[in-house]
């Protein structure tokens, strides 16, 4: 059990990401309450019933906001982060909802027993819910990802890894770097420097230069050298590998023990590139 709450999976790349979805969540709450009307909304009767019940709408939406921003800047997210981070959302939403009840609609004393009430109603609605969505997102992307992965790799197996040789030339205030496209692995930002690894003969080798991947991209872009991830650029032509899972693709570049990531947002362009390149 653990390993599989351990397994990972996506979570927001963007905060527009976030407010999207966190919109969503919150019209998704709305229009349950209205259409199924459960724990007890059948019951209240009010001219005014379907605006009265829209703040759950704000009050859920809002608590999901809260949470996946708290949560932005976290990686290795896994199945359990998730569960974990559904479980804060439904709590927090359960405190806003149960002030908002006992004030404004059933006009009740505040009291730690009618809340616990209120946070059973958040759990028992959310969880399944959450728990059949998570599942169904994981198996559906962690199958299509592999799917997709395991014929990419198969293709590039038997491509050759040279291309024709072209100087790539990095320049910054006080630094230059001049290096083969055929050598050039790809790179890594780190705050405010760049590491460019290359494959001299068989040894891999590193650089740091003062620069962000924004202004290396730049200099050294081309139909082969693209960016990833907000945090690495890399030489399409040398990937021999990729690895898919509920998260995206990770490639793999023989001569180093490191998987480069792929983020969501750049799939749609590094995954046909990658069969454009090798065929």
């Amino acid at each position: 059990m653990s390993s599989f709450t351990s397994s990972p999976y996506p979570k927001s790349e963007s905060l527009k990401e976030i407010l999207v979805s966190s919109m969503a969540s919150g019209v998704s709450v709305y229009l349950f309450l209205i259409i199924f009307q459960p724990f007890g909304t059948q019951n209240f009767n009010h001219p005014y019933k379907l605006l009265l019940l829209f703040p759950y709408c704000v009050i859920f939406g809002t608590a999901f906001l809260i949470v996946n921003i708290f949560t932005y800047r976290f990686t290795n997210w896994s199945i359990g982060a998730e569960l974990l981070k559904i479980i804060i959302i439904l709590f927090l939403g359960s405190v806003f909802s149960y002030f908002y009840n006992s004030l404004f609609l059933s006009h009740v004393e505040l009291s730690f027993e009618n809340y616990f009430y209120m946070l059973l109603y958040s759990l028992a609605l959310g969880i399944p819910i959450s728990v059949i969505y998570i599942l169904s997102r994981y198996i559906y992307l962690k199958s299509m990802h592999e799917n997709i992965a395991r014929n990419i790799s198969q293709q590039l197996s038997g491509n050759p890894l040279s291309i024709q040789p072209k100087a790539l030339k990095i320049s910054t205030g006080n630094a230059e770097l001049i290096i083969h496209e055929n050598d050039f692995l790809y790179a890594q930002s780190m705050e405010n420097y760049c590491t460019f690894y290359l494959l001299e003969n068989d040894i891999l080798k590193k650089h740091i230069i003062r620069i962000s991947l924004t202004g290396a991209l730049q200099q050294i872009e081309t139909t082969s050298i693209k960016r990833c991830h907000r945090s690495y650029i890399v030489n399409l032509r040398k990937v021999k590998i990729i690895k898919g899972n509920a998260q995206g693709y990770k490639l793999v570049i023989p001569g180093t023990d490191f998987e480069i990531p792929v983020s969501r947002t750049f799939i749609p362009a590094i995954i046909p590139q990658l069969q454009q390149i090798n065929n």
